[in-house]
C-alpha cells in the first residue's frame, strides 16, 4: 500500500507547485496588460501642458470674455510685486480673441462680432489691441500680450472654442468652417498653444501648482 501511496504523495506538491506557477504567470500577463492600458490611457490624456512652471507663486487666469482688457491688467497685477512668479493665461469662450493675430480681425469682423472697441481709434477693433500696441494706447503698457509673455506668461487657447468661434465668423470672410479652423490656429499670436478645452487648461494648471482666479 505504501508503493501505492507513495505516487499521490508526489503528484499533489507538484501540483501545487506548477499551479503557483500559472496563478503568478497569469498575474503577471494581467500585470502587464494593466500597465498597458495605463500607459495608453495617459498617451490619450491630453498634451503634457503647460509643463513644468517656474516660480514661487503660480496662477492660472481663467479669461472667458475681454471685458475690456482687465484680465491682462489681473495678470500683470499678479507678477508685478512677485518677483517668483508664473501667471497661465487660458483664453477660452468669449476671452478666445485675445489669442488670435491681427491679421484675422479685418477679415473676420471679430472686433465688430464681439463688441471689442480698440482704444485707439475707438472703433471695433480691426486688429488684435492687446498685441504689440502702440505706445500710449493701452492704460498700462505693461498689460499687453507680449510684455506678458516676455515674463514668461505661459499662454492656451482653448481647442472647443476656437473650432466654434472660427466656424461662427466663417461667414464674415466668406470661407468654409473647416478653412477658417486652419486659417485661425495658423494666425495665433505668437507663444500661444492650443490646448484640448479651456476647462481642461484651467484644471492642468492647478494641477500643476496654480491657483485660480477669474479672468472674465
Amino acid at each position: 500500500m505504501r508503493d501505492l501511496d507513495q505516487p499521490t504523495a508526489d503528484i499533489t506538491p507538484r501540483r501545487s507547485f506548477f499551479g503557483r506557477i500559472a496563478a503568478v504567470s497569469a498575474l503577471g500577463v494581467f500585470g502587464f496588460a494593466t500597465s498597458m492600458a495605463r500607459a495608453q490611457a495617459a498617451q490619450s490624456d491630453g498634451p503634457d501642458w503647460p509643463g513644468p512652471l517656474k516660480g514661487r507663486h503660480r496662477q492660472v487666469f481663467d479669461i472667458y470674455d475681454i471685458n475690456e482688457g482687465f484680465p491682462l491688467g489681473f495678470a500683470n497685477n499678479f507678477l508685478t510685486p512677485n518677483e517668483s512668479a508664473t501667471a497661465v493665461m487660458v483664453f477660452r469662450h468669449k476671452g478666445l480673441p485675445y489669442a488670435i493675430g491681427s491679421a484675422m480681425w479685418a477679415k473676420y469682423r471679430i472686433g465688430e462680432s464681439f463688441n471689442i472697441i480698440d482704444p485707439e481709434t475707438k472703433a471695433p477693433a480691426v486688429k488684435n489691441p492687446y498685441f504689440q500696441p502702440k505706445p500710449g494706447v493701452l492704460p498700462n503698457a505693461d498689460t499687453a500680450l507680449d510684455r506678458l509673455f516676455a515674463k514668461g506668461t505661459v499662454m492656451g487657447a482653448c481647442g472647443v472654442a476656437l473650432r466654434g468661434q472660427s466656424r461662427r465668423l466663417a461667414g464674415n470672410a466668406g470661407v468654409t468652417a473647416e478653412e477658417a479652423l486652419k486659417e485661425w490656429t495658423a494666425n495665433l499670436i505668437p507663444g500661444v498653444t492650443v490646448i484640448p478645452s479651456g476647462t481642461w487648461g484651467v484644471n492642468r494648471a492647478q494641477e500643476a501648482g496654480c491657483t485660480y482666479c477669474a479672468g472674465g
